[in-house]
């Protein structure tokens, strides 16, 4: 087994560890966050930091990159208070990718990538329509974070998704949705059948449900 200390992460050359640090999380949800600008313009960009912060208040968290240069998600959603999570599909998975690139400010991604605009119930910012689920979010908090990043805490407002898709004990079918997850910086993945065990119990080793 190799071991890789601190030491050598950060010799690393730049890209080599870019790929490495970005993996050792694991599987990561891909979604897409939709801001609309003040003048109206809009915004789509993919994240894989999206988490779970809380259920009662229902809370997510998304890490942003540093702010050191214009970040137009941040901006937006700074703007508005508001923005949109969006589950991406397997299937649109390039395009999602493609929101990553370098675009103009005026150029608005979802326009570029091939995906929808949608408002939905006067909320301010725009879901992506290909989506099969998404959440509509009010900026609560920022936290800075020591590197220059910014973990962004959210309350859910809004969600929206097939009802076939939500079992009967508040769970989520993530097959039937057909989600893509993401390894690393620019890896996705389908969504395969999991393996349940309910709740652990002391000594009661857990089985296959």
């Amino acid at each position: 087994m190799r071991h890789i200390t601190a030491a050598d992460i950060h010799a690393f050359e730049r890209i080599y560890r870019l790929n490495l640090v970005n993996g050792l999380p694991g599987f990561k949800p891909a979604n897409l966050v939709g801001t609309a600008a003040p003048d109206g313009a809009t915004n789509l960009a993919v994240f894989s930091s999206a988490l779970h912060l809380g259920s009662d208040p229902p809370l997510l968290g998304l890490v942003t990159r540093p702010t050191t240069v214009p970040r137009h998600t941040y901006q937006n959603l700074k703007a508005s208070g508001c923005y949109t999570l969006n589950h991406v599909p397997a299937a649109l998975a390039a395009r999602a990718h493609y929101t990553s690139a370098d675009f103009a400010p005026e150029v608005s991604e979802f326009d570029a990538c091939g995906f929808t605009p949608v408002y939905r119930d006067g909320f301010p910012a725009p879901y992506v329509a290909e989506s099969p689920l998404g959440i509509g979010l009010r900026l609560l908090e920022e936290l800075p974070i020591s590197n220059g990043t910014v973990l962004l805490v959210g309350t859910v407002e809004h969600v929206y998704l097939p009802e076939t898709s939500l079992r009967p004990d508040g769970t989520l079918d993530l097959v039937a949705l057909g989600d893509a997850c993401i390894s690393g910086l620019d890896a996705y993945h389908e969504v395969l059948p999991p393996v349940r065990f309910g709740y652990a119990r002391v000594g009661q080793p857990p089985v296959a449900q």
